[in-house]
C-alpha cells in the first residue's frame, strides 16, 4: 500500500442504522467505520457473524446509503451502483436461460455496444477465467468454481476497477477453493483489479489479502488493521503465516466474548 493522498475507496466515519422491526429495536450495524482501499490492494475483511461486513460492502457497492458519515470512490461520493464497482456474491446470480458468454456480455448488451465489440470483450474474459471452450454452456451445465469465473468475468467485462466480493467461494468443496483462490490471484495479478473480499474464512483472508480487516460486532466497527507483509504464492504451512492466522483468530474470539460496546 502507497500513502495516497487520494485512494481509491474512501471510507470515513461511516455509521449504518436500520430502523426498529418485527418487535425489535433499531440495529446498529455499523459505527464510525474509517477505511482506505489503494489502487491494486486485496483487501479481506473478516468478522463474526452481525459485525456489518455485508453491511460495509453493500455501501461500497452502492446498495445501501450511510446513515453517517461519507463513502467515496475514486475521489466521487457513493450514490449508488455502478459498472466501475462490480459485485460478486456467494451465488454466482447468473441468469439461468443466458449462455456463460451472454452473461458475461449482459452489461455490454445494455450499454448497445456493437455485436462484434461485444464478442471480442467476451472471448477475451472468457480466457481470462480459463473457460474459452464453454462460453455457450448454461449456468446449469457449469460446476460451482466455473460459475463463479463467469460471474467474475461479468465484473470485469463490464469495465469494473474495484471487485466486491461477498464470500464467493463459501459455498464450494475445499478442492474447488483452493482451485479458485490460485484464479482469483492470476487474474488479480493481470489485471491489476482492486479487490475487497468480504469472509468468514481466517485462512483465505491471510491467504489472500494484503490487509486484513478484523471487525467485531454490537455495533460493527474495526478493531485493527493487519498487514500481511508475506511473498505470494503463500505457504499456509509456514510459522509465519500461522502467526498471522493465530493473531487474527485471538481478535475474532475476543469480539465473540465481548459485551456490546456504547453507541
Amino acid at each position: 500500500m502507497t500513502d495516497r493522498p487520494d485512494p481509491l475507496v474512501a471510507v470515513d466515519q461511516v455509521s449504518k442504522h436500520y430502523p426498529a422491526r418485527s418487535g425489535h429495536g433499531p440495529v446498529h450495524a455499523l459505527d464510525r467505520v474509517s477505511l482506505r482501499v489503494e489502487p491494486g490492494e486485496i483487501v479481506c475483511v473478516v468478522g463474526p457473524s452481525g459485525c456489518g461486513k455485508t453491511t460495509l460492502l453493500n455501501l461500497l457497492a452502492g446498495f445501501e446509503d450511510v446513515s453517517g458519515g461519507t463513502v467515496a470512490f475514486d475521489g466521487r461520493p457513493i450514490t449508488g451502483p455502478h459498472a466501475d464497482r462490480g459485485v460478486v456474491f456467494q451465488e454466482a446470480a447468473l441468469f439461468p436461460w443466458l449462455s456463460a458468454r451472454d452473461n458475461i456480455g449482459f452489461g455490454l448488451r445494455e450499454r448497445r455496444l456493437p455485436r462484434a465489440t461485444r464478442r471480442r470483450i467476451t472471448d477475451e474474459y472468457l480466457e481470462m477465467v480459463g473457460l474459452d471452450g464453454a462460453g455457450e454452456r448454461l449456468p446449469a451445465a457449469l460446476s460451482g468454481g466455473m460459475r463463479q469465473r463467469v460471474a467474475l468475468a461479468r465484473a470485469l467485462a463490464n469495465g469494473a476497477q474495484l471487485l466486491l466480493l461477498d464470500e464467493p467461494f463459501a459455498a464450494l468443496d475445499e478442492q474447488t477453493k483452493s482451485q479458485m483462490h490460485g484464479e482469483l490471484l492470476r487474474i488479480w495479478r493481470e489485471t491489476g483489479t482492486t479487490m475487497v473480499l468480504i469472509t468468514h474464512s481466517i485462512d483465505e483472508a491471510v491467504l489472500l489479502a494484503d490487509r486484513v480487516i478484523a471487525m467485531a460486532p454490537r455495533p460493527g466497527r474495526i478493531m485493527e488493521e493487519i498487514v500481511v507483509d508475506l511473498p505470494r504464492p503463500r505457504d499456509d504451512t509456514s510459522a509465519a503465516f500461522n502467526d498471522l492466522k493465530r493473531h487474527v483468530r485471538s481478535l475474532i474470539t475476543a469480539a465473540m466474548t465481548t459485551e456490546p460496546v456504547a453507541s
